[in-house]
């Protein structure tokens, strides 16, 4: 049995992952006091996305599930790329996923003046240089996987030296680039973080909450580990390309712990999903180069974005619970996270009809000038919802694709001399068309049997399509923008050449000439849920005004999930 299908196997047996049964070991050890506090520390460098909710979903879900907390640390560290405007974005995103870190906001800057003084200290003790090196010489010097570093010329400088030049790059003295401070490890050993990694580094920029107290900056490498230390954190939680960075994370620690409390770093899967990039740096080239129409244009996979098309806290949530946690690198089919979605959506989105291409129906027979109120079920899932009045009327609009003159067999929809149920109301039968000087259709007719209205005689009487429709007085016109993915091939990542080449020129269709049914347009409001009968899921976007409705498409009715399930 493979390592991935043992730990598969102590999930179905104890309900707890992997990470989860190890926090599970040390609260029964009694470890760090029996104490647990997780952490969730994002950058403030740019909008957060579905692989950072599945950070974060396990950060504060299992110190929900063992009674523990759960921190919100920025790591802001870096003024010249982080903005305010993204610490709101990320808090509100983890408020909408139902989650809240109470008085438990922290920033890594909070800590800069202890960090600076740990700095210091090492320096005094030999375990910290400056060094003058350009970035392109450490790295030469740094070695490869297969060959060992090469001390700096500089590793050896006095102490006194060291402080100095540290308190001066401090002070502004030197430009960005000119120095910086690392700590004194080991450069011949086999995990090249180990090679006298770079402690702090100069940053000539005010930062947006210290302003221009700083002119050097920590690493991550060495802030994090630190900051999990100074504010209690005993589960260090994060992604597996921080495996190899682990060492070093204790290896700081351990200037500051002791046997009575150590954080302890654990490492999950991160969220690979096709269809989609997860990369900040690329996300942020799409929105600044306006190929997206910003961090919560629907298409993006930001949490915000995902909200914005429709997607659910309980969608998104059930999904990451589907896939799981393990310790090895997967690629998500995004047909999964779209089924969470339409699970969802169909149990508590309102059935309402709207026509996206729409041609005109005359029921010949039906008296002119009356109108007449069918009512719809409004979610059949659950009858407890009731149901609506929709005006019934001579002239109805109907989608221009459910006619066809000549069709193939098994076309069920209408077609010369044949009969369809309209939904919730009568079966007509086509009986010709109106065609202008093109051939296009302008104008489908028909006759209604009025015995077959719900309570009539002929109600029961059965055929094999049902159209959806709109009466043409009454009716509203309203916006729809039509989502697909955002990229054309499954794996963009693993594509060569530049990303946006593979970018999808359909992802987005908008169409300005929907008709929809007068009882949506008096209700939708921004956020709202709706399942367009016949055609999909629809969520009210926040553009919308009172005179002009606008939908985003969030999922089709077709679950493309079970046919992957079946290969």
């Amino acid at each position: 049995m493979s390592e991935e299908i043992k730990e598969e196997a102590l999930v179905n047996e104890s309900g707890l992952n992997f990470i989860e049964q190890e926090i599970q070991q040390d609260l029964a050890a009694g470890k760090n006091g029996g104490r647990l506090n997780t952490r969730f520390p994002p950058e403030p460098n740019g909008y957060l996305h579905i692989g950072h909710a599945k950070a974060f979903i396990m950060d504060f879900g299992a110190a929900e599930k063992f009674g523990g907390t759960c921190n919100l640390r920025f790591d802001d560290t870096n003024p010249a790329k982080e903005d305010n405007e993204y610490v709101e974005a990320i808090k509100r995103d983890i408020h909408w996923l139902g989650y809240d870190w109470e008085d438990r906001l922290y920033y890594a800057s909070d800590y800069f003046p202890q960090l600076f003084d740990l700095a210091v200290r090492m320096i005094k003790e030999g375990k910290a240089y400056v060094d003058e090196q350009t970035s392109e010489q450490i790295a030469e010097q740094k070695g490869t996987p297969t060959r060992p570093g090469t001390d700096s010329p500089f590793r050896n400088r006095p102490v006194e030296e060291n402080l100095d030049l540290f308190m001066r790059m401090n002070k502004g003295e030197f430009p960005d680039g000119a120095m910086v401070l690392r700590a004194k490890i080991d450069m011949a050993s086999d995990n090249m973080h180990f090679r006298d990694p770079i402690m702090y580094r100069i940053i000539h920029a005010p930062h947006w909450r210290t302003g221009d107290t700083w002119k050097v900056y920590p690493m991550y490498d060495f802030a994090h580990g630190q900051s999990d230390y100074f504010e209690g954190v005993t589960h260090s939680i994060c992604t597996l390309e921080f495996v190899p960075h682990r060492p070093l994370y204790e290896y700081f620690v351990k200037e500051l712990a002791d046997e009575s409390y150590c954080p302890r770093q654990i490492e999950f899967n991160r969220l690979n999903l096709t269809y989609t990039v997860m990369s900040k740096r690329k996300l942020l080239q799409l929105v600044k180069e306006g190929l997206v129409a910003g961090w919560d244009d629907p298409r993006m996979p930001t949490i915000c974005g995902l909200r914005r098309r429709g997607y659910t806290p309980s969608a998104i949530k059930d999904f990451v619970s589907r896939i799981g946690y393990t310790r090895y690198e997967a690629l998500n089919h995004i047909e999964l996270l779209e089924h969470s979605v339409r699970e969802d959506l169909n149990k508590t989105a309102t059935r309402v009809s709207a026509v996206k291409n729409p041609v005109k129906l005359i029921i010949t027979n039906y008296p002119e000038g009356e109108t007449e109120e069918v009512f719809m079920d409004n979610n059949p899932e659950n009858p407890a919802e009731g149901q609506h009045a929709m005006p019934f009327s001579r002239e109805l609009w109907i989608e221009r694709e459910d006619f066809m003159e000549n069709p193939p067999k098994k076309f069920f929809r209408l077609s010369p001399d044949k009969e369809v149920r309209l939904k919730g109301a009568y079966i007509i039968k086509c009986t010709g068309v109106k065609k202008n000087d093109a051939g296009e259709i302008e104008e489908i007719y028909a006759e209604y049997d009025p015995d077959t209205l719900s309570g009539r005689p002929g109600a029961d009487r059965k055929v094999k399509g049902t159209l959806h429709w709109v009466s043409v007085p009454t009716a509203v016109r309203a916006e729809v923008r039509d989502y697909d993915r955002l990229f054309a091939v499954e794996n963009p990542s693993a594509e060569e050449g530049d990303f946006r080449d593979l970018l999808n020129p359909d992802s987005l269709k908008v169409l300005d000439n929907v008709m929809i049914e007068p009882w949506l347009a008096e209700r939708a409001k921004a956020g709202d849920h709706f399942q367009f009968q016949r055609l999909g899921y629809y969520t009210v976007d926040p553009d919308s005004t009172p005179d002009h409705l606008v939908f985003n498409k969030t999922i089709g009715l077709k679950d493309t999930w079970a046919k992957i399930q079946k290969k």
